[in-house]
């Protein structure tokens, strides 16, 4: 054994290489290497029966609260939309309610007789303006002799027995009433017959 060992020490190897002895940790760490990249996948660990029913539901829960969650913000966001609408829609309404007493000094302006009709047709030009800006917003006007009485949006303030007129119906509007879609602004303050 000595002998050999003496023969591996005095063999020569060749210019530029190393002696096998020391190649041998290189050559053991490649291979080391190769054996890992080779290794076959890790196998997935074996689910137990009850571990998997465990695991499907919990994600049952999951999905569950995923759901309520995606309902809660749906809701969430219809009801930002419509409190949006509704504020607008209120402060359209009141704005428009502030300006209604223009719109009566103005027929109050019209129903009075002047000797200057350049005048009172600027002021009937200024009425039907207004008007116009009342329709473009969406704003309806009602209260007219002759139609029929309903609370919601009409007040009475006097009734009157006129046997030619049916029962319930309008027979004197003092002030006009408003509208804003389905909101009453100001409702028509009027006489009632019968």
């Amino acid at each position: 054994m000595e002998d050999k060992n003496e023969e591996l020490k005095n063999q020569q190897t060749p210019e530029g290489s190393e002696p096998a002895a020391k190649t041998a940790p290189a050559e053991e760490a490649a291979e080391a290497a190769a054996a890992e990249a080779t290794v076959e996948p890790a196998q997935e660990p074996e689910i137990i029966p009850s571990e998997a029913e465990q695991l499907r539901s919990e994600l049952e829960e999951q999905k569950a609260a995923y759901l309520r969650l995606a309902a809660e913000y749906d809701n969430f966001r219809k009801r930002t939309q419509k409190e949006k609408d509704r504020i607008y829609a209120d402060a359209q309404a009141d704005t428009t309610e502030k300006f209604l007493g223009i719109f009566d000094n103005l027929e109050r302006a019209v129903a009075q007789e002047t000797a200057d009709e350049a005048y009172k047709k600027g002021v009937v030009m200024i009425q039907s303006s207004y008007m116009d800006v009342l329709k473009k917003l969406g704003v309806e006007q009602f209260g007219q002799e002759g139609e029929t009485f309903d609370p919601n949006f009409h007040n009475a303030v006097m009734h009157e027995e006129n046997p030619e007129l049916g029962e319930s119906v309008l027979s004197g509007v003092f002030q006009k009433g408003f509208r804003l879609g389905d909101r009453v602004i100001r409702p028509a303050m009027v006489k009632v017959a019968n």
